[in-house]
């Protein structure tokens, strides 16, 4: 395979994906209309892959995948002399979850055995047949129901899945990816501007990925209420149902146990140690010194995908509104992919 052709290949797909995004329903072409169509389905198998979602996945991956990125990315590493069978167990928590491993493989000189997520079954075929047909068919992939004939495993899975995923290929080179979710601590003195960049950390695909914020840390003295304004922005969430089925269900049990909490009618705020919170809802926690949240961060690092904060507060931290903008240097669960590729 060229490498070369591959890139070249990538940096098609990028532009083929901007010109449709860019375009209005009525100036689609019969190619355009297939691509529609792909949206259309996902929308359909998925009802979370709203069209806003995947058109803002598609743009991230389309802004992502030029040449210099990808050729400063892939100049940290040697590709593969010898490609080897990568089996590829992927997610579908959000849109294209899964195409960063695959591009991974690939660019590696692999040869990616892909068994896709019930959930998110339908963009990544799709893109890959036009990478393929914009690289001159310089790019190998599968498609399975069921691993076999591998040499290495890359798995994405909740914490219990994981735990028979680590059995299941306990004799094979894997990297088997467990929960992880996403923590952003406020200092007290951010704009209205930077508090709705947190919101679309927080709610941006329903909070469904591992790198929305369902934890946030706040100063003692600090306002609910100007946590709420932030988030207004995103109000329209309350009208998906299956959004709308968790924020019922998730206030009727607090108010049966009379738990505290704090709601604007979409999503709810309830003081609570927990890393994790529910759909619909966000955990935070006021804090007196912030070295009590280094703390709770470095109890929690193996199950923190990404910090939230103003630089000049020192954490290994990202910008408001960054966390469903990784580089293609981000790696899920800070494990280095492409290294692991690279020694196979």
């Amino acid at each position: 395979m060229n490498i070369e052709k591959q890139i070249s290949g990538l940096c098609k797909l990028s532009a083929y994906i901007k010109e449709f995004l860019e375009k209005r329903p009525e100036n689609f072409n019969e190619d355009d209309e297939i691509f529609a169509g792909v949206l259309q389905k996902s929308e359909n198998e998925n009802s979370w892959f709203t069209p806003e979602n995947q058109k803002i996945a598609l743009n991230q991956w389309a802004d992502l995948l030029n040449e210099n990125n990808i050729k400063k990315w892939l100049s940290e590493y040697q590709t593969s002399r010898s490609p080897k069978r990568v089996g590829l167990i992927l997610a579908g928590n959000i849109p294209l979850v899964g195409f960063h491993d695959v591009i991974s493989v690939i660019l590696s000189q692999h040869i990616p055995v892909i068994k896709m997520s019930s959930k998110d079954k339908t963009m990544l075929p799709f893109l890959l047949s036009k990478w393929n047909e914009f690289s001159g068919g310089n790019i190998i992939y599968e498609f399975t129901e069921r691993l076999k004939d591998f040499d290495a495993v890359i798995a994405t899975g909740s914490n219990n899945t994981a735990r028979y995923l680590e059995y299941y290929f306990k004799d094979s080179l894997s990297i088997i990816r467990k929960n992880r979710t996403s923590v952003a601590v406020v200092k007290g003195d951010e704009t209205i501007e930077e508090l709705e960049l947190l919101a679309e950390d927080i709610f941006r695909y329903f909070g469904l990925g591992c790198r929305n914020v369902t934890r946030l840390f706040i100063p003692q003295d600090f306002l609910i209420d100007k946590i709420f304004e932030s988030f207004l922005n995103f109000k329209n969430v309350i009208n998906h149902h299956k959004y709308a089925n968790n924020y019922e269900y998730n206030r009727a049990i607090y108010l049966l146990n009379a738990d505290q909490f704090w709601d604007n009618n979409f999503v709810m705020l309830k003081e609570d140690e927990a890393l994790f919170s529910p759909l619909s809802v966000l955990n935070f926690t006021r804090y007196n010194d912030l070295e009590e949240v280094r703390s709770f961060i470095n109890e929690n690092d193996k199950n923190i995908q990404t910090i939230v904060a103003k630089a000049e507060l020192g954490f290994d931290s990202i910008n408001f509104g960054e966390t469903q903008n990784p580089s293609l240097d981000t790696y899920a669960d800070k494990v280095d992919t492409m290294k692991f590729l690279e020694v196979l």
